[in-house]
């Protein structure tokens, strides 16, 4: 006998190519039909992600740049795992994580995760 809470679950989740702690986990899929029979083929593509506003996220307090840094240790000294380097990016508008740290002297925000209120700006 099937568990009906399993079988809600089953139906409520959804399926995604990426880990949670990938800027693409709640992206969606879509895909592209081309051709006509033997040569039509699927397409299956990741829908555009928009970079949210940095006022979205709240402030916990900011990291003036020195010659050295790089995103991906100052992700590693403020959020535990080098590879969130883009939610630095998030917070701070930058479209390639270089912009980060091109600007010595320059403050970075280090923020709470999107949607997570609390910090210094609430």
């Amino acid at each position: 006998m099937n568990d009906p809470l399993e079988s809600i679950l089953q139906f409520s989740t959804k399926t995604t190519f990426f880990p949670v702690t990938s800027r693409y986990h709640v992206i969606d899929t879509a895909t592209l039909e081309t051709g006509e029979g033997k040569t039509r083929k699927t397409i299956i593509y990741l829908r555009r992600r928009f970079v949210p506003p940095p006022e979205q996220f709240a402030l916990i307090q900011e990291h003036t740049v020195i010659q050295g840094d790089r995103p991906d240790n100052l992700a590693a000294q403020y959020l535990g795992d080098p590879e969130q380097f883009w939610q630095l990016c998030d917070a701070n508008g930058a479209m390639y994580p270089y912009e980060l740290t091109e600007n010595i002297g320059s403050k970075l925000r280090i923020t709470l995760p999107e949607g997570i209120p609390g910090g210094q700006n609430e």
